[in-house]
């Protein structure tokens, strides 16, 4: 009996060693997940100019492409954005853009805005971190557009289709390009402010456009990506044809951003050329197409 009772002690102690140890293991609580950083994000500084910067062809006149370092030639561009007829996505900050560039395939946009107040970056990245756009997000591409007077956080969602056999620029039916982009939708939209809710808006809607822009590439200051995109739209009145002229600045530095955004506003300005204003590209088409 001894022999047997000294030989089950061991045993015994193990097995409440283990037996403490899961206890401890239950009752301790779990360490909480860490969050996702913030988004870092890019930056476009977006200025507008007056139809005095272009020449009479409506292209960017000498004068302009030397003042900003334009040296490349003109490529084009033609686009439409996809919205319900009451632009149920405009309200929610998203917009949907087919894209087809010259001599390249289709390009599918999805973008989320989401406005940046007082100049506080840092706060629109909070307030699209909280809506689920971070940094562990890698399908979404951030940027800061910065205009005269205007910032704006946006995150992007891009995905390719074969151009096939539409040559140049040329776009599909709205009822193909529709169907294509219902198709690609990503996630976030699809199911923006409930099951299925984006994908049903997106189905809804219709082609906004085509406009056809002009596109002429160079670097300038701290930009290597720097380009003046001159886009015709229909006039207010839906007759006639004004001109949108658009320079712009890509960085990924938010202090060579601001340096660009100063500097391009002071020389345009002093050649007179400048729009003091925010012409948004996104809203005027769905206004006016």
């Amino acid at each position: 009996m001894t022999t047997t009772s000294r030989a089950l002690r061991p045993a015994a102690t193990v097995g409440s060693v283990l037996a403490l140890a899961v206890s401890a293991a239950l009752l301790s609580p779990a360490s909480p997940a860490q969050a996702a950083g913030n988004a870092v994000p890019s930056y476009e500084v977006k200025i507008n100019l007056t139809v005095a910067a272009l020449d009479s062809s409506h292209a960017p006149s000498a004068a302009v492409k030397s003042a900003f370092g334009i040296t490349g030639s003109a490529k084009a561009r033609s686009y439409s954005y996809y919205d319900t007829d009451d632009r149920a996505l405009d309200a929610e900050g998203w917009s949907v853009r087919l894209r087809h560039k010259d001599g390249s395939s289709f390009e599918e946009t999805y973008k989320k805005r989401f406005p940046v107040t007082d100049g506080n970056i840092d706060a629109a990245l909070n307030a699209a971190n909280a809506a689920g756009f971070s940094s562990s997000d890698t399908n979404y591409k951030a940027e800061v557009d910065w205009g005269y007077g205007k910032q704006t956080l946006s995150f992007s969602n891009e995905k390719k289709r074969s151009a096939g056999d539409y040559p140049g620029t040329s776009l599909p039916s709205g009822d193909t390009g529709r169907g294509w982009l219902v198709n690609d939708v990503p996630g976030k939209l699809k199911d923006w402010k409930s099951a299925g809710w984006g994908a049903g808006k997106l189905g809804a809607s219709r082609a906004h456009g085509p406009v056809t822009a002009k596109v002429y590439g160079g670097a300038w200051g701290a930009s290597d990506d720097a380009s003046i995109e001159v886009l015709p739209v229909v006039g207010a009145g839906g007759t006639g044809t004004e001109y949108v002229v658009e320079l712009s600045f890509k960085t990924d530095s938010r202090t060579d951003a601001a340096t660009l955004h100063k500097d391009a506003i002071a020389l345009a300005d002093s050649k007179g050329w400048l729009y003091k204003g925010d012409i948004l590209k996104t809203q005027l088409i769905l206004d006016r197409y």
